[in-house]
């Protein structure tokens, strides 16, 4: 065994670091000359089939993790990790009397505030519902938007925010507007807010690269906010606007949304952005195609650096599939501009691009009824912007997907919608590196880069995970049971709660 020696300085000095729950990169942290290129699973549970393990938060008070369980289920799983090769289930919090199914947890300071869409109407308000992590009493129920899928503590507490996707019936006979949602944790006073104010700016935002949808009742309806991450000072939040293409930008102590930054488009006709494009040829090639990719992100995270604030998307790419509506479309059962497309009929082939699923109502330039460019859903990409302009300033081009693919976990038959799948990202504070981690949902594996350089980030490592991993949580160094580092991962394919360590240096 290596034996290692921290010095009382060293175990008093406090670096910043970040949680699962987005609670900031200001956390204490004791430093312990990690390797963070050499996470290792050293312990798992299994507690359930799809949809039991889609998000986790961790106690420090307790040493429990809490669990989204949706499999048949409508319950919060508690897990104890005082010995995390040992993870074991001890208990669980029914939701049944709240008339809510979870959709996401976050715990700050014994704390436990979930996330609860309506199960009497989906399209109705939804509510936070806040319990002690100690003896899972109840402290509060409050009404929040329709359908809150993400929530989040601010890094100093005294707020809780919940991304409201607000999405519609299947005929949108009811589309709420998508919200945001701010609670003040002392008085427990709800402030929610929609995009009504933007409206004005739609068309501004959709030559930017923003998306509306043709079939939307009002820009507000349209909207549909995803996820939160709320900076260090818990003075600003960015929220993806996962369909729409987007991420906002939210004052918490004015309580407005000040911008809407649209994302615009991915170039993947490009030698380092190729794409495999069908699931029908019988194998994986990477190459460079005439289509464009929204970047449409799920979670988001955020560090600094030098100072300036930057925000780290993970471009899942999704589409709007209801009866009333659907989005989706073939390329090959689409009709190409001849002139632009002068080899439709090749392109169109199933090894080709005739498998490719593009967004049906883009492309179409110049609204003759063909189209003059393709569109398709997600970047296949994590991407890192700046946080006061919206601008990117990296994007990992095709590296998801080929990392992935030398690891063995690639999923081929995921080729022609959106590739592996770009989910979870977490930025974190690991001794004076500042440490990414993105889950692959489709790929089932987490990938490590080294972010500390912001336009230049390096890669460190590729890892196997559970089935579609869908909630990457950090437990510091300072929080955690062993006082190392943890990365908790918890997979809705499957059911499975992975917790992973460093190497030591």
């Amino acid at each position: 065994m290596k034996k290692v020696t921290i010095s009382l300085l060293t175990a008093l000095l406090i670096m910043t670091s970040c949680n699962n729950d987005e609670n900031s990169n200001n956390e204490p942290e004791v430093v312990v000359n990690e390797n963070p290129a050499t996470f290792k699973e050293i312990g798992s549970i299994t507690i359930g089939g799809e949809a039991a393990a889609e998000i986790s938060t961790y106690d420090e008070k307790t040493k429990r993790l809490f669990t989204v369980n949706n499999s048949g289920t409508n319950q919060i799983d508690v897990i104890d990790i005082s010995d995390p090769t040992k993870p074991t289930k001890i208990g669980k919090i029914d939701l049944t009397p709240y008339e809510g199914a979870s959709n996401s947890v976050d715990v700050y300071d014994g704390k436990l505030a979930v996330a609860l869409e309506s199960t009497v109407n989906r399209q109705g308000s939804g509510k936070v519902v806040i319990f002690n992590t100690t003896d899972y009493s109840l402290i509060k129920q409050v009404t929040v938007g329709a359908l809150p899928d993400m929530i989040t503590f601010s890094p100093d507490g005294k707020f809780i925010m919940t991304a409201n996707e607000g999405e519609p019936n299947t005929d949108y006979s009811q589309d709420p507007n998508g919200t945001i949602s701010i609670i003040e944790t002392s008085t427990y006073t709800v402030t929610t807010l929609d995009f009504a104010s933007f409206s004005s700016q739609a068309a501004t935002l959709k030559k930017d690269g923003f998306r509306v949808s043709s079939f939307a009742k009002s820009f507000a309806q349209d909207i549909e906010p995803e996820y939160v991450t709320i900076s260090d000072d818990s003075k600003t939040a960015w929220v993806t606007l996962q369909e729409n293409n987007g991420v906002a930008k939210v004052d918490l102590a004015s309580k407005t949304i000040t911008a809407i930054y649209p994302l615009g488009f991915k170039d993947f006709n490009t030698a380092e952005n190729a794409i495999d494009v069908s699931d029908k040829d019988d194998k994986v090639a990477f190459n460079p195609w005439k289509v464009k990719g929204m970047f449409m992100p799920d979670a988001i995270s955020h560090f600094s650096s030098n100072n300036v604030p930057y925000f780290v998307t993970a471009n899942e790419g999704d589409a709007r599939e209801y009866t009333a509506n659907t989005d989706i479309k073939r390329m090959k059962d689409m009709k190409l501009d001849a002139t632009v497309f002068p080899d439709a009929a090749t392109l169109k082939l199933e090894p080709n691009l005739g498998r490719l699923n593009l967004i049906a109502d883009m492309g179409d330039t110049d609204g003759d009824g063909d189209l003059d460019e393709m569109v398709s859903f997600g970047a296949r990409s994590f991407s890192i912007w700046n946080g006061n302009t919206g601008k990117i300033v990296y994007d990992s081009k095709n590296d998801v997907d080929k990392k992935t693919q030398e690891l063995g976990t690639y999923d081929d038959k995921r080729s022609d919608d959106k590739g592996s799948e770009p989910e979870a990202v977490k930025v974190v504070k690991m001794g004076n590196q500042n440490i990414l981690f993105v889950g692959i949902e489709r790929s089932d594996a987490f990938m490590t880069y080294d972010v500390t350089n912001p336009t230049s980030p390096q890669y460190l490592q590729t890892v196997k995970t559970g089935d579609a991993p869908e909630g990457v949580l950090f437990i510091p160094a300072s929080k955690s049971p062993t006082k190392r580092s943890l990365l908790v991962v918890s997979s809705e394919g499957d059911g499975t709660v992975k917790i992973y360590q460093p190497d030591l240096k």
